[in-house]
């Protein structure tokens, strides 16, 4: 497995003081996800939990829908010039009667680290239908429980305290306790391993949960929720309008600038109480 920190030299000035000093970063590197040995996309990330991404990615792409539509997963040989493992293909081999992927799964081979739709073939292929739609998900959360979430959130980013470079994507249930946290160079990525946790523990749909994302929150971040049914989508920052859109269409709850005892509820405000 690759390292998820590296060291480099950097100039620091503060005011008139001048020093060098090696800082800490983290690393970024492609990831190519592969399925029945067929490259499917290539993603960045943060290397670690690379099978947890690939799984969240296939549910959240509508490629699987639970852990028994997998059968193997395994990295491939990919050298670096020295010619020693880069850990960086990843083939995901489907249990029998599983459909291959759909065309408009096809991301073009490559994605960002900032964003995993742009790469999309088609606009029309990302609005995907999801077999675990929340919108019939009864569950309430109190806005005191959601509260907290942030800061319990930010506590467990412990390579974000080395780096300030990481996104951090974390899995509560209704009365506040963290069940999961991922953090990766994409915020898109650290959702997608959270889910394929999930996956791997055999707990999808994610009935009665809240997904804290530490950024904004996205159309492609509300589209995931969705494909996961996941009820609750929380983040410390805003939301676009169109994961807004996707929400009241889906029946998913979207909790924007959720900071201190503040928060903007954006739709099915019903689910939490106050």
């Amino acid at each position: 497995m690759g390292r998820i920190t590296t060291r480099r030299p950097v100039v620091r000035i503060r005011g008139i003081h001048e020093t060098s000093r090696p800082d800490t970063l983290v690393v970024e590197e492609p990831l190519e996800i592969r399925v029945d040995g067929n490259p499917l996309a290539v993603t960045m990330r943060t290397p670690g939990h690379d099978v947890e991404l690939a799984h969240g990615f296939l549910l959240t792409e509508g490629v699987i829908g639970s852990r028994d539509d997998i059968a193997i997963a395994r990295y491939c040989d990919g050298v670096d010039d020295e010619g020693q493992n880069t850990y960086n293909v990843l083939d995901i081999t489907l249990a029998d009667g599983v459909a291959p992927p759909q065309p408009g799964v096809e991301r073009n081979f490559y994605t960002t680290s900032s964003c995993g739709v742009c790469g999309k073939a088609s606009l029309d292929a990302v609005r995907l239908k999801s077999v675990h739609s929340p919108a019939s998900d009864d569950v309430r959360v109190k806005a005191s429980v959601l509260t907290t979430m942030p800061t319990t959130l930010r506590d467990a980013q412990k390579v974000f305290e080395s780096t300030g470079g990481l996104h951090a994507a974390a899995l509560f249930d209704r009365d506040g306790r963290m069940l999961v946290v991922r953090e990766d160079v994409g915020r898109h990525n650290a959702v997608d391993k959270v889910v394929g946790w999930a996956v791997g523990e055999g707990r999808v749909p994610l009935r009665g949960t809240v997904l804290m994302v530490s950024g904004r929150a996205s159309f492609e971040l509300a589209q995931k929720a969705v494909m996961a049914g996941i009820p609750v989508l929380a983040a410390v920052s805003a939301p676009s309008s169109l994961a807004v859109d996707l929400a009241e269409e889906s029946g998913l709850t979207v909790v924007g600038f959720l900071r201190g005892e503040n928060m903007n509820i954006y739709s099915r405000a019903d689910r939490i109480e106050r």
